[in-house]
């Protein structure tokens, strides 16, 4: 069999592959060479933003949660936890920061049963269904590209005001459903715009860079 290595025990001269296997760098062509070099250069400054990005959440988190304590000092007030909703600004509204808390909601095997009253209750109307209806209930049930399902687009369904018995015992298997997951703390910035004067958000991920 074969000897795999990890990183830490490979040898001046040679690289590892996809595999774990050992290839003396004269036999590595070089645009593998130079293929591995770039990814592994971007993806180390990466990891570096990543941490960095990590490292501003939590001071951030953290010097908003003591001004929050701050001020209910002042006013001898005891604060019953660190959560809540917050927006501090500059002192000339330039620049806004907020704090916010959302819950994760899941689904659990209910959501099929669900989904299967849903479809029934469509080809019942096959007919005379509303096509609004129809492509509101398609995105609901439609998955993204890792198999999970849009949780707004499922709880817009519930907004629907249907009078049929089969769609109402569809919305009760839907509520159900649902299960809370926790809640996700989220620190965004704003700049505010000198000619709209709206505020506008610091975009902290690549894809809005």
């Amino acid at each position: 069999m074969t000897e795999q290595h990890t990183h830490d025990q490979i040898p001046a001269g040679y690289l590892m592959n996809a595999s774990g296997h050992l290839v003396p760098e004269s036999q590595v062509r070089e645009q593998d060479k130079l293929r591995d070099q770039i990814a592994r250069d971007l993806v180390e400054e990466a990891l570096k933003l990543n941490s960095r990005l990590g490292e501003f959440k939590r001071r951030a988190l953290d010097e908003i949660a003591d001004l929050v304590s701050i001020s209910a000092e002042r006013y001898d007030v005891k604060m019953g936890g660190r959560k809540g909703n917050v927006s501090i600004a500059t002192y000339n509204g330039e620049y806004m920061v907020k704090r916010s808390y959302a819950e994760l909601i899941g689904f659990t095997e209910e959501l099929e049963t669900a989904k299967e009253l849903v479809n029934q209750c469509i080809m019942r109307w096959s007919e005379g269904a509303n096509d609004n209806i129809r492509a509101l209930v398609d995105r609901a049930f439609r998955t993204d590209a890792r198999g999970q399902m849009k949780t707004t687009a499922i709880l817009e369904l519930l907004r629907l005001e249907i009078d049929d018995d089969e769609w109402q015992r569809a919305m009760e298997a839907l509520k159900d459903s649902i299960q809370s997951q926790g809640t996700a703390v989220y620190v965004r910035i704003y700049r505010r715009d000198s000619k709209t004067n709206k505020y506008l958000p610091v975009p902290l991920d690549l894809a809005a860079v």
